[in-house]
């Protein structure tokens, strides 16, 4: 059974692509290589107009829950669980900036050659030009949401929803199936290209140093959490340990919840708190996601040269957080709804957005584990100001 799920994994699928696309580009024909060129230019295409659409449905229906959830408290754990993903990126922010010139030995990365240009062309192309711009979407689903939260009107509300629906359904039925195909496709014309070892290579110290730091972020995250709440920081995430590993194994949250609700508990949050912090969290609070991503963008920003202010950063890390709260629960989800921004915001090509979804997908287990043990700390926090209130409620009384 184990076995099973392991070779239905995307991450199986995905390390089998990267493998076959470096192994096939020792000795594939031209042909062979236009061909799936000419795949990855479509499906590169479908991506670049679905994105806007996606951004819209995902955080119309994320805003406008706000406003019919369980009062305060739902606002007050998203707004937690979404400076705890902001800090996690300013983090990552603060670490590439210190660490890349010495840990890249200041080289730089060979372009990834779009699947549009260089060695191999496609047979041909198709344009399909996006609804709407990224920034658009946003700001449209910000001003529809906002709307729906206020007015609460059940139709539109329920239509938000359906969308969701089906845009997940697209991410699940259509894009995560052929996205080994697509990381097979970038792998292969990055070998046929000539540029692929050069590219492997710096991009693997980064993924080491990102799962360093998804440790760094829970052990801050807990730290903070059981000074603020009277725990033991140590206690506490060690109590959170089957909740880590059980996400480790499933790279997913909403799998790992009962767990996760037993682990907070046994930390002294009430169960009232937990069964509403954890679910909740499951889905807005993606603290480790935010570090891989961000680190993995600010190291292909550096080693191609791209132009990178720091308001440029923050901009595209608070953008980010939006992202990672409105993200889908599907495995390479969070990945899937940075691509816009990944383009609009860094200018990131084909090439270096199929990177970061091949080394997102790689340590995808780690994200979801820093993921869903923050949940705790989050829970922990929660459960103390709302204990608080509680007090003040019966003094007041």
């Amino acid at each position: 059974m184990n076995l099973s799920r392991l070779l239905n994994s995307l991450l199986f699928k995905i390390i089998v692509a990267i493998g076959l696309g470096i192994l096939c580009s020792l000795f594939f024909p031209e042909w062979a290589g236009r061909t799936f060129a000419t795949f990855n230019g479509l499906f590169s295409g479908f991506l670049g107009f679905f994105v806007p659409v996606l951004i819209f449905s995902l955080i119309t229906p994320a805003i406008a829950s706000l406003g019919r959830g369980a009062g305060k408290w739902l606002g007050v754990t998203a707004g937690i669980a979404y400076v705890s993903t902001i800090i996690s990126g300013l983090i990552a922010y603060g670490v590439a900036e210190g660490t890349y010139p010495s840990l890249l030995n200041n080289e730089s990365m060979v372009e990834v050659k779009d699947i549009d240009e260089g060695a191999l062309q496609p047979f041909f192309s198709v344009e399909m030009d996006p609804p709407m711009g990224v920034m658009s979407a946003l700001l449209l689903a910000f001003t529809v949401g906002i709307a729906l939260a206020s007015m609460r009107t059940e139709v539109l509300y329920r239509g938000a929803e359906e969308l969701r629906e089906v845009s997940m359904n697209v991410i699940q039925k259509f894009i995560i199936p052929l996205l080994p195909i697509y990381i097979f496709g970038v792998f292969l014309t990055m070998g046929m290209n000539g540029n692929l070892k050069v590219t492997l290579t710096q991009f693997s110290k980064v993924l080491i140093l990102a799962v360093l730091m998804t440790w760094v972020i829970l052990a801050l995250q807990f730290l903070l959490a059981g000074l603020f709440a009277g725990r033991n920081p140590l206690t506490a995430l060690r109590n959170m340990m089957p909740a880590y590993f059980t996400a480790l194994g499933t790279s997913s949250s909403a799998a790992t919840i009962p767990v996760t609700l037993e682990c907070t508990r046994k930390n002294g949050v009430s169960q009232s708190v937990a069964d509403f912090v954890v679910p909740l969290c499951a889905t807005v609070h993606l603290s480790g996601s935010m570090q891989k991503i961000a680190l993995f963008a600010f190291s292909i920003v550096y080693m191609t040269g791209i132009d990178m202010s720091p308001g440029m950063a923050l901009g595209f890390i608070f953008l980010l957080g939006v992202m990672m709260i409105a993200a889908p629960g599907v495995p390479g989800g969070a990945i899937m709804a940075a691509v816009g921004l990944l383009q609009s915001q860094l200018g990131f090509d084909d090439g270096q957005v199929a990177l970061m979804i091949a080394a997102y997908i790689a340590i995808d287990s780690f994200g979801t584990a820093c993921n869903v043990t923050g949940d705790g700390a989050i829970a922990l926090t929660v459960n103390r100001l709302a204990k608080g209130q509680l007090r003040r409620e019966e003094q007041h009384a």
